[in-house]
């Protein structure tokens, strides 16, 4: 599993595939979920909007699995 580092309270499911390089632009992830399986924190996800934390875990078959490594100074998660 890879520690993928934010700097941010959360990044959106479609910034997550960007990110990981499963889609070359932002206008692929809704067409990307829609062909493909997505797992958080084990459950199916199709919602490119879905806002990842801290702590969560993100499975893309053929991709690669994903942890989420939010800011931890002084930061709480209240979701």
């Amino acid at each position: 599993m890879n520690d993928l580092k934010i700097d941010t309270e959360y990044i959106t499911l479609g910034q997550l595939l960007k990110m990981t390089d499963a889609i070359s632009s932002g206008g692929m992830a809704k067409w990307f979920l829609e062909e493909y399986v997505v797992y958080v924190n084990g459950e199916k996800e199709q919602r490119r909007g879905k806002k990842l934390y801290d702590g969560d875990k993100i499975s893309i078959p053929e991709v690669g699995k994903f942890k989420i490594v939010g800011i931890t100074e002084g930061s709480t998660n209240a979701h």
